[in-house]
């Protein structure tokens, strides 16, 4: 039976193989900041075009308080994946738009790294989190859409089950441009049938 929404008490920790996957308290947000930072021109080709404001440290400190704030509420779900040590974010995964009732889906968002792609752990990542919202959050389907040319995500959402569902025409200004997307999406695996 699928689980309402409700007030989430507890923030998660997810241990894997090579990652710490929890949610970032509002006093963690320096962790982020030095994440977006390090990985501002690598990213840049994949996300909307940032201003040198949003990498600012109060810019950043409010995002991560939005998110552990909206977290809480149950309207999203901004992951980071830690090393072992606590101290550096060696990937992220946002679960957005959580929609409940009748639809019980929303969207997902990752990146990881510059030097840390090829290793596994975005998949690594993405299979724990994944799970988590199935199981935890009672979601029925996770939407995950990507530009044509990033075969990275397309090999990476095969992987992970999502299947293709369209293409959608100028979909999202990425990078200064309007971008078509390739739409997948997976459903609960305990879902299907019911």
């Amino acid at each position: 039976m699928p689980k309402e929404p409700s007030v989430q008490k507890s923030i998660p920790e997810i241990i894997t193989h090579n990652l710490i996957i929890t949610i970032l308290k509002p006093e963690e947000f320096q962790l982020l900041a030095t994440y977006e930072r390090e990985n501002r021109t690598h990213l840049a080709r994949w996300e909307p075009l940032r201003d040198t404001a949003y990498f600012t440290d109060v810019e950043v400190a409010k995002r991560v308080r939005s998110n552990f704030e909206d977290f809480i509420l149950g309207s999203s779900a901004a992951f980071v994946g830690l090393d072992s040590s606590r101290s550096k974010i060696i990937c992220v995964c946002n679960f957005s738009n959580i929609v409940h009732g009748a639809f019980q889906a929303c969207h997902l968002g990752y990146s990881i790294n510059a030097g840390d792609q090829g290793k596994g752990l975005m998949f690594e990542m993405l299979n724990a989190c994944i799970e988590y919202m199935f199981l935890d959050r009672g979601l029925h389907r996770i939407m995950a859409n990507y530009i044509p040319a990033n075969i990275r995500s397309e090999k990476l959402l095969t992987k992970l089950g999502f299947e293709k569902e369209g293409l959608a025409k100028s979909y999202l200004k990425i990078a200064g441009l309007w971008q078509d997307h390739v739409l997948t999406s997976k459903i609960n695996p305990s879902h299907i049938g019911l």
